[in-house]
C-alpha cells in the first residue's frame, strides 16, 4: 500500500448500479485516482482484491447485506485494506455492521467530486491507525505468550537442576546464545523434551 494519502491510490470499486458507478468513478479520477476494477458485486471479492492489489476498497451501495458484510470480513481477515462505503441506509445497526466488518468510513450523504480527497484521506489515516494498534496488539500477545513460555522453561529447570530462578534463566539464555535461537524457541524446545520424557 502506497504511504502517502495524498498520491494517486489504486481504487475497486463495487457498484451493482452502471450509472451511478459512473459518476463516482468519475469523481474518482477527477480527484486524481485511478479505478484499478469496478466490480458489480462483493462476489469473489477476496479473490479481486488479491488480483488487483488496490490501495483503498470504495463500496456504493443501497445498504449493505450480508453477503457485502461478510465478504469485507474476509478481506479484512486476509488482505486488509481501507474501506469506503456509500451508503442510504444510515440506521445505526446498519452501521456499526459495516464497521464491524472493516469499514473505515461510512458515509451517507453520498459522493461530491470535492469530497472524495479528504473521505479518503481519513479512510486511509483511519486504518493505518486501526492497523498499527492490532500490530501492538499482536506484539504484546506474543511477548506474553513468550514470557510464559520462558517462565515455564525456568520451573522445569529449577525443578530438574535444583537451582534459583536467576540461575534457570541464566541456562535459558546460555542455550539460545550457544544455538543461535531466541530464548522462547529454547523454552519452548526445553518444555517440549520435559513433557516427553514424562
Amino acid at each position: 500500500m502506497h504511504t502517502d494519502a495524498r498520491q494517486r491510490l489504486r481504487v475497486l470499486l463495487i457498484d451493482g448500479a452502471p450509472g451511478r458507478a459512473a459518476l463516482l468513478e468519475r469523481a474518482l479520477t477527477d480527484a486524481g485516482h485511478h479505478v484499478a476494477a469496478r466490480i458489480e458485486s462483493s462476489e469473489g471479492l477476496l479473490r479481486r482484491v488479491v488480483d488487483v492489489q488496490p490501495d483503498v476498497i470504495i463500496v456504493d451501495l443501497e445498504s449493505p447485506d450480508r453477503d457485502t458484510l461478510e465478504n469485507l470480513t474476509a478481506v479484512n481477515r486476509a488482505v486488509p485494506r481501507p474501506i469506503v462505503m456509500f451508503a442510504e441506509d444510515e440506521q445505526s445497526g446498519a452501521i456499526q455492521a459495516a464497521i464491524r466488518a472493516g469499514v473505515s468510513a461510512y458515509v451517507v450523504e453520498g459522493v461530491s467530486n470535492t469530497r472524495v480527497r479528504p473521505l479518503l484521506e481519513v479512510a486511509v489515516a483511519r486504518f493505518r491507525e486501526y492497523q498499527a494498534l492490532r500490530d501492538e496488539l499482536e506484539k504484546t500477545r506474543e511477548s506474553l505468550a513468550e514470557r510464559k513460555l520462558v517462565d515455564k522453561a525456568k520451573g522445569v529447570l529449577m525443578k530438574q537442576r535444583g537451582c534459583d530462578e536467576d540461575a534457570a534463566y541464566q541456562l535459558l539464555r546460555k542455550a539460545a546464545m550457544d544455538r543461535g535461537q531466541r530464548i522462547a524457541e529454547v523454552a519452548k524446545g526445553l518444555i517440549s523434551a520435559a513433557e516427553l520424557l514424562g
